[in-house]
């Protein structure tokens, strides 16, 4: 079995988050594997643990996202692909379109993904994807078993589970609840360090053909909380107050 992981590096879910002349500073910042592709990672080593196979991971990004494709190396995958995004800006639409073009001559049974990057939580990329590659996609999976070509899946819909089965190749994403990914051992770390790692360039990919269609034009970190209004009174009293509040000292009506 051909199985793909598309992984991303984020800053670590505890860092804080600077931002100068409406910018995020990186320079000193933690990086880590998103927590989300880590679920993909975990579950295409189990898959290949299975049926056998090869796990080859992929990421797009700078040169020092090398270091979440060893992590996943560590964890079990067989080879990586870095696609170096440089001081591109990118949006969903050209990271789609990248991706395919990475993918779309390479063989594969199927492609896993996180639901969402806790940097920006757009969840776009996974189907984009799918759509540029015309394969079937299914998202915020909980469970995942195949037999002879077909996908056996349960998803979160709403509060509760939906079963669905699909014929392969397809794309799916992962969330929390589909497995509890390994730690890299120190035997799997070392071998990381061995393991292929193919780099790319966007110019191989002939991306200048496919400009980014949004633009980050500020950044910005949301305003402080302010103390709330404590409303004292009866119901009707209360409504007054609040009405009050929002003409006179929030402007909003």
């Amino acid at each position: 079995m051909n199985i793909l992981v598309l992984v991303k590096q984020t800053f670590d879910t505890e860092e804080k988050i600077n931002i100068i002349n409406e910018r995020i500073v990186e320079e000193e910042a933690e990086f880590v594997v998103n927590p989300y592709d880590e679920y993909a990672v975990e579950e295409a080593v189990r898959l290949k643990e299975q049926y056998g196979g090869e796990v080859t991971v992929i990421t797009l990004g700078p040169e020092r996202a090398e270091s979440a494709l060893r992590t996943a190396l560590a964890m079990g995958a067989d080879k990586a692909v870095l696609v170096n995004s440089g001081d591109v800006a990118l949006d969903e639409f050209s990271v789609g379109k990248i991706l395919a073009a990475v993918i779309k001559d390479r063989e594969y049974d199927i492609i896993l993904c996180g639901n969402m990057a806790v940097d920006n939580g757009s969840g776009q990329i996974g189907p984009r994807l799918a759509e540029e590659l015309k394969i079937a996609q299914v998202t915020a999976i909980t469970n995942l078993e195949i037999n002879d070509k077909k996908a056996y899946i349960k998803r979160d819909v709403e509060g509760d589970i939906e079963s669905i089965e699909v014929l392969l190749p397809l794309l799916v994403s992962t969330q929390q609840g589909l497995n509890e990914p390994r730690y890299p051992s120190l035997p799997g770390i070392m071998k990381a360090k061995k393991k292929p790692l193919e780099r790319l360039e966007l110019e191989d990919l002939n991306f200048n053909n496919e400009l980014p269609r949004t633009v980050v034009t500020t950044t910005f970190l949301p305003p402080k909380k302010e103390a709330g209004y404590i409303l004292s009174g009866e119901i009707e009293e209360q409504v007054k107050q609040i009405v009050n509040i929002l003409n006179n000292k929030e402007k909003v009506i």
